[in-house]
């Protein structure tokens, strides 16, 4: 399988690079190619636009989306890692979603409001969060995360099988953060082949 991992984090040494490293070193130990997409370093703009309102029906995407675009053609699984951020996505993982998966390219919601334009592909989230799984779990705030994504935003993009991995207590112990590193690492590693959605 071809691999692509889009990273959200503003600091090449930082822990979430570290496990967008591991994931793609697991990726390829299993013998799959892998792509990085480091939507900071390369700048990607993620402010969302009247330019992309106006766009309509076959006039071309900007340029930026495009690239992204023609990204996701190319993968047969996609892992997106990006800190839990206010209990969300970071703006700059926002604003990709938001101007890269569009109506008409990812989803049309007409025929079939579940089905994606796209092809099946595997999908990971790997979420470094500072928070323990007892806070998240006992409070909702997982079943909410797996609601709005799982269930909702990545179900629309065809991907398929999909999970979400939180990272947890990834601020803690030297320890702590070596065991979430093998841990990103064993998930590529294993990563499973897109399954058909229907």
């Amino acid at each position: 399988m071809h691999v692509l991992t889009i990273l959200d984090h503003p600091n090449p040494a930082s822990f979430s690079a570290a496990v967008a490293q591991q994931f793609m070193d697991g990726a390829k130990a299993a013998g799959h190619s892998v792509e990085l997409a480091d939507l900071n370093a390369e700048g990607f703009n993620p402010l969302w636009s009247m330019a992309d309102i106006e766009r309509e029906g076959d006039e071309a995407a900007p340029a930026d989306v495009v690239n992204e675009q023609e990204r996701i053609a190319r993968a047969d699984a996609i892992c997106l890692v990006f800190p839990l951020f206010w209990w969300g996505m970071p703006s700059m993982t926002k604003g990709w979603v938001d101007r890269v998966w569009t109506w008409g390219w990812a989803y049309d919601q007409l025929d079939d409001p579940e089905q994606s334009l796209q092809r099946s592909r595997t999908g990971v989230l790997l979420i470094p969060a500072g928070a323990r799984s007892d806070e998240m779990e006992n409070d909702g705030y997982l079943a909410a995360l797996e609601t709005a994504w799982i269930k909702g935003t990545f179900g629309y993009f065809g991907l398929s099988p999909r999970k979400l991995e939180v990272l947890y207590g990834s601020t803690g112990s030297l320890k702590r953060r070596q065991a979430l590193l093998e841990k990103s690492y064993q998930v590529g590693l294993t990563l499973a082949p897109p399954q058909r959605t229907k």
